[in-house]
């Protein structure tokens, strides 16, 4: 069972013709230098929280601004309360929403079959992480997971009680409302209904892990077993996945060879750019050569359920066996964008860009339930959980 459950969460206290924007920020992982700069110039944004290391890599100056934050009452706490987090964007013209529901959700092995990864991670990343739990003992940013669902007459419910509390538009033009559930009776529902799920870790595999190697350092401390949540329901029709496209440079092979081994092994057809757009949803993937030759091609040699995924191809096949990327031959960047690819190519940046289809849901979800772990940038949720909303302290 998932366990997910309301909590007294810590939010700002907005004076006076201050925006929310000045608090909030997207994930830790995806900011700018030149942004976090400008993020970290408001002393309540949440990354003078999550992003401001001291010189020994562990967050005791942080610590001490979010105790002064509560202290000075920048920050506010609410009783056990869920939150709605509402996105609305722009989807290649069409204008969606995206809900999910905010609370704790109680972290466990994955061996237990209740929440399920579907990506690699790597401890460098989690090691970092880990030292801002233990320093803050809070919780200052959610993962993404994905649930079955409520029934439609919950939903309305859960609407239906909940209080606006925040709105932004952030530079994408993506308008973020932050609701509040109070309403005992809601709550004592979605836990309910929650009860007899699973959830698939869509963003934020690192910070589950390592909540789940928090929670073990902890284990007489029923708070510290709960991670801060967003619960996207499977068939909510503002749920968006992109590709993320792969650029490759190297200076140990050339062009002429990476494009005989991949006729070698793959099924692969020569068009134009134009073209490849146009036929790629009907094959794999597509390649852009800093030449300017298009590809598109197919690879169907073997049946394991992975070598049908085309991100583990991309990797196996031709980042680290035409390209020797793991040996440290090649460098390989990514770009959700594919606008954005197709300039950087032009400019003739790269070497290569593995141009990948949409990652469909149900296939994620199947291989993910079988035990499979996709290689790492396999989804581009659109559009991501942004952070400083709410806050779970475990102290």
């Amino acid at each position: 069972m998932v366990t997910f459950l309301p909590f007294p969460g810590y939010r700002p206290a907005l004076r006076i013709n201050e925006p929310i924007g000045d608090r909030i920020s997207p994930p830790y992982d995806v900011i700018g230098e030149d942004y976090l700069k400008e993020l970290q110039s408001h002393k309540n944004n949440i990354t003078n929280l999550t992003l401001k290391p001291d010189a020994d890599k562990r967050y005791h100056a942080a610590r001490k601004e979010l105790d002064r934050m509560i202290n000075d009452g920048s920050l506010k706490q609410d009783t056990d309360s869920f939150y709605l987090y509402e996105q609305t964007f722009d989807d290649n013209g069409v204008i969606k929403t995206r809900i999910g529901l905010v609370g704790a959700l109680k972290t466990e092995e994955y061996s237990a079959g209740h929440v399920i990864p579907h990506e690699e991670t790597f401890s460098k990343v989690k090691e970092d992480r880990l030292n801002l739990l233990r320093d803050m003992e809070c919780h200052l940013e959610s993962i993404f997971g994905i649930f079955e669902g409520f029934t439609p007459e919950l939903n309305k419910k859960i609407s239906g009680t909940a209080q606006l509390i925040y709105r932004y538009v952030d530079n994408q033009k993506v308008e973020h409302r932050y609701f509040r559930i109070s309403d005992e009776n809601v709550i004592k529902e979605i836990k309910s209904q929650l009860a007899d799920q699973k959830m698939l870790i869509a963003d934020g595999h690192h910070r589950y892990e390592t909540a789940l190697n928090y929670a073990k350092e902890n284990p007489d401390d029923e708070r510290k077993q709960y991670v801060l949540a967003t619960l996207v329901a499977a068939d909510d029709k503002g749920l968006i996945i992109w590709p993320t496209h792969r650029l490759v440079n190297s200076d140990e092979i050339s062009e002429k060879n990476v494009i005989s081994k991949i006729f070698k092994e793959m099924n692969v057809k020569e068009v134009t750019e134009t073209d490849m757009e146009i036929q790629l949803k009907d094959h794999m993937m597509g390649f852009i050569f800093k030449s300017g030759k298009c590809f598109i091609a197919d690879y169907n040699k073997k049946d394991d359920p992975m070598w049908k995924l085309d991100t583990y191809v991309a990797q196996e096949l031709i980042l680290k066996d035409i390209y020797k990327s793991d040996e440290g031959k090649a460098t390989v960047s990514y770009d959700a964008e594919l606008s954005s690819v197709k300039i950087k190519m032009a400019e003739k940046k790269h070497d290569l860009a593995i141009i990948l289809n949409d990652p469909k849901l149900q296939t994620i979800w199947d291989l993910s339930m079988i035990g499979k772990r996709m290689p790492k940038k396999t989804t581009f949720f659109f559009p991501k959980i942004w952070s400083g909303f709410v806050l779970y302290k475990m102290n």
